[in-house]
């Protein structure tokens, strides 16, 4: 994004946490299925998490607020479209 001088607001936030409507609002345009938004990692697997527990939009949303750390990143929205930012190709697609 700086390569293509798009201007970029960071949201740190595990500093600030994202309220239910934000992170609802960013689960509503991925155009991946909710359960896309949720890291599956060890810290996942330690927490005894099951992924098919967490297909639906309300389920995602409050495992994300829960345990925020578990949110794939970077998340990028413009224009009321949004992306998981893996692998780059997406975000150059949203930018294009």
């Amino acid at each position: 994004m700086r390569e293509r001088d798009v201007e970029f607001d960071v949201i740190e936030y595990l500093k600030t946490p994202l309220s239910r409507e934000d992170l609802g609002r960013i689960v509503d345009l991925v155009p991946e299925s909710p359960q896309e938004m949720v890291r599956k990692d060890k810290s996942f697997t330690e927490l005894g998490l099951n992924a098919d527990d967490y297909t639906s939009k309300e389920a995602v949303v409050n495992i994300l607020l829960e345990h925020p750390k578990l949110m794939q990143r970077p998340i990028i929205t413009r224009g009321g479209h949004a992306v998981i930012g893996r692998p780059s190709e997406k975000v150059l697609a949203l930018l294009d």
